[in-house]
């Protein structure tokens, strides 16, 4: 499944891709060699897919902000929004998952902010600080809150956020998207249960 607005991030890349292949096909006259930009066209459309996810409304519990594998879960200081210890779970994003980002709470969007970096690889131990990241704090009406950070990687080099401050979200809405390989983290207040391993 597609959405118009992943479509519309992967608009010039498809564009690009749909070129080269259209050239491919016309002038190269080794016939084995159409079928790599064909598939990387097709590799491009499928990154762009937007599938639907259930999400469990009964209880309090927390969706994981982005598909994935759990790389990291630790105690670290989140000084954006939550303003001190939390515990991070950390999730790597190949290039084969879906990178679409979802609100892991019901909640409002109390606080966003945009920080420069670099483009390190997202399984380097500095990618999390050093990279290019979008903050996002979201409260419930209780007073809970959590962070997302959605990190640029070395080939991902767009964050898109679709959502911005005092934006109204339902648990598992989407917020946002990030480019090829990539690491989203979400920082939980201390003493919230988490429920994943390293490796899940």
């Amino acid at each position: 499944m597609f959405t118009r607005r992943t479509l519309l991030e992967g608009k010039w890349p498809i564009l690009v891709l749909a070129a080269l292949t259209a050239a491919t096909i016309i002038w190269c006259p080794v016939a084995w060699a159409r079928i790599l930009p064909l598939a990387l066209l097709a590799f491009t459309i499928s990154f762009f897919r937007d599938p639907e996810r259930p999400v469990p409304v009964a209880g309090k519990f927390i969706v994981a902000p982005a598909d994935g594998r759990v790389v990291e879960i630790k105690r670290a200081n989140e000084p954006y929004f939550l303003k001190g210890e939390a515990t991070m779970v950390a999730i790597f994003l190949s290039v084969f998952d879906v990178h679409v980002q979802r609100a892991p709470i019901d909640g409002i969007i109390k606080f966003v902010q945009y920080n420069k970096g670099r483009f390190l690889d997202a399984r380097h131990p500095q990618a999390s600080l050093a990279n290019e990241n979008r903050v996002i704090g979201i409260e419930t009406s209780d007073g809970f809150r959590v962070t997302v950070r959605q990190i640029a990687g070395l080939i991902a080099r767009r964050i898109a956020g679709w959502a911005d401050t005092g934006a109204t979200l339902a648990k598992g809405e989407r917020i946002g998207m990030i480019r090829f390989g990539s690491r989203v983290e979400l920082f939980l207040p201390p003493g919230t249960e988490v429920a994943v391993q390293v490796g899940d």
